[in-house]
């Protein structure tokens, strides 16, 4: 972040400067939001959640070194040699701020959004860009009212282009944060069942998802997944620009021989309106192809080459736990894709494991949650993916991962070769069975699973 004056700070999110030695010609640069790492000199802003109050830490973050803060509280008592911005609501204030500082930086805004891929497609994209422009993107998933608007307060003059993720998981959300962005560029990856919990159905998700165009700059460009039957509906039916990609017939950039060596790399063929290329995916799965061919799209459309895109292509690294290929010793590979898990994002990491031909293929599966009543047919669905891949040996964990093995095996997998557990503890054994020469196993759900914690138990287990 670049120096704000305090009077600037003020002007952004309508506050008044309170405290003893207030000064508005003083400066921060940086912002934040969490006590337990209070960089010198920042400003700190605290957010209100159901089960807590950051005003609760001011004290504390400024003893720390913050040089002041943001408070929708009042004051008992003032800190020595701090200031205090009096706001009515903090979250608000964050936004406020946030837009405020975007307005200093007119470059081009690219916005991804989708329910499977976002954060694979945010950082495809940000690889090829960054072959020709210096780029600031979200980091890991700060995708949401409060991660957005600090990656903008992130933003330097140095930047070029931005490249952000928006996540949703009710519908209001994407238009909230495409307001606060108005980006030149929209991306939407698919339409899936992710949170349909909370919107009811696919087509009420897919409304959610095009909130995304509320705000989409009237000159600004949309690019879809084609193959979407959901989107492909929006061919010529958007005001803005807009390119489909995929490997269906009649799209503007597709993909095909697409060849996959089951280990770490995909590789296809590129057609765009300008060019035709080889592009080499540094990972793993056929899906790769939609998050290359959206970030050829976005590269073309800022005047980069083939041979610029195809170098920003290579130098992609996926975000931790999105299907990270961890090598252990004795020949032992693990598929760190436990970040979180639909039964789209399921499908397509049962076709990644099942790629691994000339290996002993193993499941370890989890709960996905949000899916509401239809929760049941959904893990049974998946439990049939893994069984139609080939899987050697499936290891359901969590309460609705039952479902999993049942459809599994209903799928026609042995039963002796599909097991269910509760939970980790309970499935350590099973599990320290299967770390042998030539495994390749998947490891994947839902957040809240924290399945990262059997990716580590199983490594460690790789160490004896």
């Amino acid at each position: 972040m670049e120096a704000l004056t305090l009077a600037q700070v003020m002007e952004a999110v309508g506050g008044t400067l309170i405290g003893p030695e207030a000064d508005r010609n003083q400066t921060v640069c940086e912002v934040c939001t969490d006590s337990r790492s209070v960089p010198q000199g920042c400003l700190f802003l605290p957010l209100e959640g159901e089960r807590f109050d950051g005003h609760s830490f001011i004290n504390s973050a400024l003893e720390q070194g913050a040089a002041g803060c943001i408070t929708a509280r009042e004051r008992e008592s003032y800190l020595p040699g701090k200031f205090y911005i009096k706001v009515r609501s903090t979250q608000r204030a964050l936004r406020d701020l946030a837009r405020y500082y975007k307005e200093m930086f007119p470059i081009p805004y690219v916005a991804v959004t989708g329910s499977v891929g976002k954060t694979t497609t945010k950082d495809m994209v940000a690889a090829v860009l960054s072959a020709k422009y210096k780029v600031l993107k979200t980091e890991g998933n700060f995708n949401n009212d409060i991660g957005l608007p600090l990656t903008l307060l992130r933003l330097d003059h140095t930047h070029q282009i931005c490249v952000l993720e928006m996540g949703m998981d009710h519908a209001g959300e994407i238009d909230y944060l495409s307001e606060l962005v108005e980006p030149d560029v929209a991306l939407i990856t698919n339409v899936g069942d992710s949170h349909i919990e909370n919107l009811g159905s696919r087509e009420a998700i897919f409304a959610a998802k095009c909130e995304i165009f509320n705000h989409l700059k009237a000159t600004g460009t949309a690019i879809l997944n084609g193959d979407d039957p959901m989107l492909a509906t929006l061919k010529g039916k958007l005001a803005q620009t807009t390119y489909m990609v995929g490997s269906g017939e009649g799209l503007d950039y597709t993909a095909f021989d697409i060849d996959s060596d089951g280990a770490s790399h995909i590789s296809c063929q590129v057609k765009t309106p300008h060019s035709k290329f080889q592009a080499d995916i540094p990972a793993l799965g056929t899906h790769m192809i939609y998050p290359t061919l959206m970030a050829a799209a976005v590269g073309e459309l800022y005047g980069m080459e083939a041979d610029e895109i195809t170098r920003g292509i290579r130098a992609f690294l996926p975000t931790k736990m999105r299907m990270n290929v961890v090598t252990c010793p004795g020949d032992v590979v693990i598929l760190n894709d436990a970040y979180n898990a639909n039964p789209q994002s399921m499908r397509a990491a049962a076709a990644v494991l099942g790629d691994a031909k000339d290996r002993r293929r193993v499941a370890v599966v989890g709960d996905m949650k949000e899916l509401g009543p239809s929760s049941a047919m959904f893990h049974q669905a998946v439990g049939g993916y893994f069984a139609q891949a080939g899987v050697e040996r499936l290891i359901a964990i969590g309460d609705l991962a039952k479902h999993m093995a049942q459809g599994a095996v209903q799928a026609g997998m042995s039963q002796e070769h599909v097991s269910y557990f509760h939970d980790l503890e309970e499935a350590k054994e099973a599990l320290s069975r299967e770390i042998r020469a030539g495994v390749t196993i998947l490891v994947k759900a839902s957040r809240s699973m924290a399945f990262e914690k059997i990716v580590d138990y199983l490594t460690a287990q790789t160490q004896k």
